[in-house]
């Protein structure tokens, strides 16, 4: 999977190329589709939701420029498998969900698979969390119509935010920096498709694909 669908693709850096080697996929998906875990897709994980397909996840978390030291928002735990990733190569994970079901089969998945370093709150991702703030990186598994403001405040001075932000058809994927002086700078990398960012600061459902 690493060599053929995320190497291959263009992601170089070797913490998260070993990270995406770890951790095992196929426990994060549904019984019913391990055998096809590993092939550069998303797959579905229920109540609209679904885990984001490797490359994504690689490409995504290889822009957020992690070092090791970072304390990380991941927004959307869904299955946790972002989150796994994340908690290889940082202090600490942060990750919020709003679907309960999701979130506590994913609390107990990582907690079973010894990711110890994450934590797993129920809530609306578009807001963040703002009693663990300021974040040293961001990272959000949904589409949104703009960047909500409350993940700018939680973002640290020279912390990062990767955000697809986009109509319900087709985001770009948004890397935001946070200077010191709390001025942004966005760069953006590419259409990507994600479910949509549900909460205050997400999509209202009117406008819902």
């Amino acid at each position: 999977m690493v060599s053929e669908h995320i190497e291959a693709r263009g992601v170089r850096n070797e913490r998260v190329l070993n990270a995406m080697r770890q951790v095992p996929r196929h426990l994060f998906v549904p019984e019913h589709l391990r055998s096809c875990a590993y092939d550069d897709c998303p797959q579905i994980i229920g109540y609209g939701q679904s885990i984001s397909q490797p490359y994504i996840v690689a490409l995504m978390t290889d822009l957020l420029g992690l070092t090791g030291i970072e304390k990380v928002l991941d927004v959307g735990t869904g299955s946790g498998y972002q989150a796994a990733v994340l908690s290889l190569l940082v202090d600490r994970v942060v990750s919020i969900e709003r679907v309960a079901e999701l979130a506590e089969t994913a609390r107990q998945r990582l907690e079973e698979l010894g990711y110890r370093n994450v934590t797993v709150h129920v809530g609306d991702g578009s807001l963040g969390w703002p009693d663990e703030a300021p974040y040293d990186a961001i990272v959000v598994a949904a589409g949104s119509l703009a960047i909500p403001p409350p993940l700018i405040e939680q973002l640290a001075p020279g912390g990062r935010l990767v955000i697809p932000i986009g109509d319900a058809g087709m985001q770009d994927l948004i890397r935001v920096t946070k200077n010191e002086d709390g001025t942004t700078k966005q760069e953006s990398f590419g259409p990507v498709v994600f479910v949509p960012l549900v909460g205050q600061h997400g999509w209202p459902p009117s406008r819902r694909a």
